[in-house]
Formats: structure tokens, C-alpha cells, sequence
């Protein structure tokens, strides 16, 4: 973005905003696949819920119909490697999970490293703009390593 722009203001303020840095996990007729995710916040206690948004288009947002279920593994701030791993998407059919330990459940695979995990289901799904917003009810989780969550500023809030 130029210096010049009259916008970027407003995208170094958005990019201020923090998120935690999650591997988003899902099973599907006999398929699974992963995919980073950082737009996550809890947003209610009783039940449990969170809301999760992903860009349209995404292979995912065609799994997460209401009462799909998934699992979000929660990233330590030491767990780099995992941002490269799942940053760049996979496409349908490609294999997710090659050379990393997993914890299988009846959801989908859970990551043996990640410092806590959330098994979801989708409650309901609305637009947003170039994103949809889901909100899904946690059904289980727990802590499973000891270390810190990773948080994630952007530089820009136009992009990732």
C-alpha cells in the first residue's frame, strides 16, 4: 500500500486487531484436510460457542455446512512450523497430515503437538463481506501440551 494512500491509516489499525493462530481440521466421506485459520473468537458460555470466518472459496467452507463438525487445534507460539505446513492451503485430495504426529477422534484428526484443541460443530453460517462467519458450538476440548497460545498482528487489516 503507498504511503500516499488515504486508507492506510485505517489498515494499520485493523491489522492491530489480535488473533490466535489455529490449524482448522476436518473429516469428510472419508477425506480430511487442514488449513490454517486466525479469525477465531469465543462469543458465547452456555452452550460453549465460537465463531470462525473464512475467506469465500475456500475448500472448507464446502465442508462446514450446519452440523458438520470439526476439530481447531489451538498453535504454542513456538509451533512456526505449522503456520508453513498449513498456510498455503491444500487442495481437494491432496494429503494434510504427511510427517505429523496425530491423535485421531471421531471428528477429525487432532494435532498431537498443538497446545489445546476444540471439537466444533457448525451452528449456523452468515455472509461477510468477502468471508463468511460460522458459529459453531465447541462440543469437547481440552489442554494437551503446557506452552503458550500463538497470536498473530497483521501489518495490514486488507489482507492477510
Amino acid at each position: 500500500m503507498p504511503q500516499s494512500d488515504p486508507q492506510r491509516p485505517l489498515a494499520a489499525a485493523l491489522g492491530k486487531i489480535p488473533s490466535g493462530l489455529y490449524v482448522l481440521t476436518a473429516r469428510r466421506n472419508g477425506e480430511e484436510t487442514g488449513m490454517l485459520a486466525s479469525w477465531i473468537q469465543q462469543c458465547a458460555f452456555t452452550p460453549p460457542q465460537v465463531t470462525l470466518a473464512l475467506k469465500v472459496g475456500r475448500l472448507l467452507s464446502q465442508w462446514l455446512v450446519p452440523s458438520a463438525t470439526f476439530i481447531l487445534n489451538m498453535l504454542d507460539e513456538d509451533q512456526t512450523d505449522m503456520i508453513g505446513h498449513f498456510g498455503r492451503g491444500f487442495n481437494a485430495g491432496e494429503p494434510a497430515f504427511e510427517g505429523l504426529a496425530l491423535l485421531d477422534s471421531h471428528t477429525a484428526p487432532i494435532l498431537a503437538e498443538a497446545l489445546a484443541y476444540l471439537d466444533c460443530q457448525v451452528v449456523s453460517r452468515h455472509p461477510a463481506g468477502d468471508h463468511e462467519v460460522y458459529i459453531c458450538q465447541v462440543l469437547d476440548g481440552a489442554v494437551i501440551n503446557e506452552g503458550r497460545p500463538m497470536v498473530h498482528i497483521r501489518k495490514s487489516g486488507f489482507h492477510y
